[in-house]
């Protein structure tokens, strides 16, 4: 009977150190990971914090907001009400959308006087206007705005939407329709085609719209009118989770910014810092990884591409609202969301206004993003958030 080989001591003990090396590497590797989760309460006691902090000048960016019309209807507030509230504040800039199933009828007529209202109210207002056309994308949730009559059959899932698919000759259709209907309206600064263009539709969706498709886009828009620049937009990852599943959903083609590197005359970066990802009895997972010094690589490299080609760089979506788990940030009397705190507002305008530091022209403009949510809060009797926003106004 052959007897079992006992390893010795020495093998004994490189197979210990082999096993706590890998241990070391993997923990090496998962800590910057894992330092990007925060395990809070959601709701927390507003404070003033907010006061104290103090706002970094803008310089040459300029400062404005996106309204969202829907948004404000299902907070329950009136969106030509909210939206000739917001214009009183001495900001520059502000992003308009045109839904295209909103602005279609069935028998293919338009029916423009709720986007012709806000926009006879933001240029009455002395604001400069974004105007983002769509049509397939457009911000605000759901971010799908293809009117049922477009599109007899869903897109496919898993599959990138072809420039030979027939939804493409209608929304150019639409497009140029739209540019010519408002070109001549002085106020209008930029056209924004699609919203995070070559992006899934967040996690309800997995088709996306290839490159050709939007590139196709933009020429038509380009064509219609030669005089504004195209704006194109996406999501800059600011944790390894979301960066990491990003890449891997968009590897074949590139992400949204990648895409308007290519096609756009103006860049727009959609920064959210603080997200929630799962509620658990009354503790709710975050991820916060902006500040890290490993997240800063792609930021540096957008900022150095925008300098040296000459092109312009902005924040489209500065998070100014929570990012909890429901669609629609809950409204806690007397106590604020973790993810966006009224101090979170000035946080977040300062973190990226601080990338104007050493290269130029750096950002020029800082749209925040939950104005419809500030006026909910402050009609509930918290008027902080639009504190916020005006310290900003007042001293930037």
């Amino acid at each position: 009977m052959t007897r079992p080989e006992i390893p010795s001591r020495q093998t004994l003990s490189r197979r210990t150190r082999t096993a706590a090396a890998i241990g070391l590497g993997a923990a090496g590797l998962l800590a910057p990971v894992l330092s990007e989760f925060r395990v809070r309460r959601a709701a927390r006691p507003l404070t003033g914090r907010w006061e104290r902090q103090p706002v970094l000048p803008r310089r040459q960016t300029k400062l404005g907001l996106s309204f969202r019309p829907l948004q404000a209807e299902s907070l329950g507030l009136d969106p030509d009400e909210t939206l000739r509230t917001l214009v009183e504040y001495p900001f520059e800039v502000i992003r308009l959308a045109a839904y295209w199933d909103r602005l279609v009828l069935a028998t293919g007529k338009y029916r423009t006087d709720e986007l012709d209202r806000q926009l006879d109210i933001a240029e009455g207002a002395g604001k400069r206007i974004i105007l983002s056309l769509g049509p397939v994308k457009n911000f605000g949730y759901p971010e799908f705005f293809v009117p049922p009559h477009h599109l007899l059959t869903p897109l496919p899932e898993g599959e990138l939407v072809a420039p030979t698919h027939p939804l493409l000759r209608t929304s150019i259709d639409y497009l140029v329709h739209l540019v010519e209907r408002y070109k001549n309206r002085p106020a209008i600064m930029a056209w924004q085609v699609e919203h995070e263009a070559t992006d899934p539709l967040g996690m309800e969706h997995s088709w996306r719209l290839s490159a050709g498709f939007v590139q196709q886009e933009v020429a038509a828009v380009r064509a219609a009118d030669p005089t504004r620049p195209v704006l194109m937009n996406g999501f800059l990852p600011t944790s390894t989770l979301v960066n990491a599943q990003q890449w891997w959903r968009t590897r074949d083609q590139g992400d949204s910014l990648d895409a308007a590197m290519r096609f756009a005359d103006i860049v727009g970066i959609d920064f959210y810092p603080r997200h929630a990802l799962v509620n658990v009895r009354g503790r709710t997972l975050y991820l916060e990884g902006a500040n890290r010094p490993w997240q800063q690589s792609r930021r540096r490299k957008l900022l150095e591409w925008a300098a040296e080609n000459g092109r312009q760089l902005m924040i489209t979506e500065g998070q100014a609202e929570p990012w909890e788990t429901v669609t629609v940030p809950p409204n806690p009397r007397s106590h604020g969301m973790y993810s966006c705190l009224p101090e979170n507002i000035i946080g977040n305008y300062n973190h990226c206004i601080r990338w104007n530091q050493g290269l130029r022209p750096g950002l020029s403009a800082y749209l925040f993003w939950g104005a419809e949510y500030w006026l909910l809060r402050q009609h509930n009797g918290d008027p902080t958030y639009l504190r916020a926003f005006s310290k900003i106004l007042e001293q930037a």
